[in-house]
């Protein structure tokens, strides 16, 4: 799975965890995607999808680039909430280089302005990185990037867009080009350190995300539950949905069963294309009320339950 032809060990290597940090729905899952050439992490036009810390591993040259994609930061009301929050600053913390990415559009808006008010408050230095410049034109692009300048505690400002690419390799030479002398801390055909069944259980959730268009995607959760490769190469897979109210469990089936096998037949087909391999796939959906106070899931996504 994900596997690059084998690259052999320089002299001296080098490598660097790079967190990613951001308001919601910034593009940080887009742009390590992008970097690491592969879905490690889910991607939704909605805010909040990513839960936990997943990394994106990548090979520039004799650097090995370790990116660190983190849950949005915003104003948590909820115990879940409070957190991918915490999950987020955790996994800013220990980073070689940290990437604050911001909306070109939205520009220093009211979470942005928060985070770099407690990176100013931490005394921590990092980069900016300006996302989505295809979607405004340039001189509000200049002006974004003279106020960030002004805010004294970003190094580099770079220009990028995730989504068409533009930007993107000069970012990632840049780093690799900074990066400290040090062995790889992972093979380099690997580009995740998340387990396969995670990662079907985020593909499914994200179809989820996509295909639900009320408040609902916040309100489930995907587990895989069980995992049976077989002998002629495919792989069998069995999830449940937990949602917290009956209610919402028909709204996820839809009508005569319709939607969940539309949800199905779309994390299957790229299941498939990310596994290299025929993938079997049925969906159950559960009700288990106040899912989100239950500490075994937070476990699950290796988020601290009392945050």
């Amino acid at each position: 799975m994900m596997t690059t032809d084998e690259t052999p060990i320089p002299e001296n290597p080098k490598a660097a965890f790079v967190a990613v940090i951001g308001a919601p729905n910034t593009g940080k899952s887009t742009l390590i995607n992008r970097a690491v050439g592969t879905k490690v992490s889910i991607v939704s036009p909605k805010v909040q999808t990513t839960r936990t810390r997943v990394l994106g591993i990548m090979m520039q040259g004799d650097s090995q680039l370790i990116f660190v994609d983190t849950p949005g930061i915003f104003q948590p009301s909820k115990r879940l909430d409070r957190a991918m929050v915490a999950a987020a600053w955790s996994g800013a913390e220990d980073a070689d280089n940290l990437l604050l990415l911001i909306d070109a559009g939205r520009g220093i808006d009211g979470n942005t302005g928060r985070i770099i008010d407690a990176l100013i408050e931490r005394g921590v230095r990092c980069d900016a990185v300006i996302n989505k410049t295809d979607s405004v034109r340039k001189p509000q692009l200049l002006e974004l990037a003279a106020a960030l300048s002004e805010k004294g505690i970003f190094d580099q400002i770079y220009m990028i867009s995730a989504l068409t690419g533009e930007g993107v390799d000069d970012l990632i030479q840049a780093l690799a080009d900074g990066a400290p002398k040090g062995p790889w801390m992972f093979p380099p055909d690997q580009a995740s350190d998340m387990p396969e069944r995670n990662l079907a259980a985020e593909i499914t959730r994200e179809q989820l995300f996509r295909q639900l268009h009320q408040e609902l995607p916040y309100a489930l959760t995907v587990e895989t539950e069980s995992w049976e490769e077989r002998a002629d190469g495919s792989i069998a897979v069995a999830q449940i949905i937990f949602v917290e109210r009956e209610s919402q469990r028909a709204i996820v089936l839809g009508k005569g069963g319709q939607r969940i096998r539309t949800i199905g037949t779309a994390s299957r087909l790229e299941l498939s294309e990310i596994l290299e391999c025929k993938v079997h796939l049925n969906l159950f959906v559960k009700v288990r009320e106040k899912w989100g106070d239950d500490p075994e899931r937070y476990g699950l996504w290796g988020l601290d339950f009392n945050a």
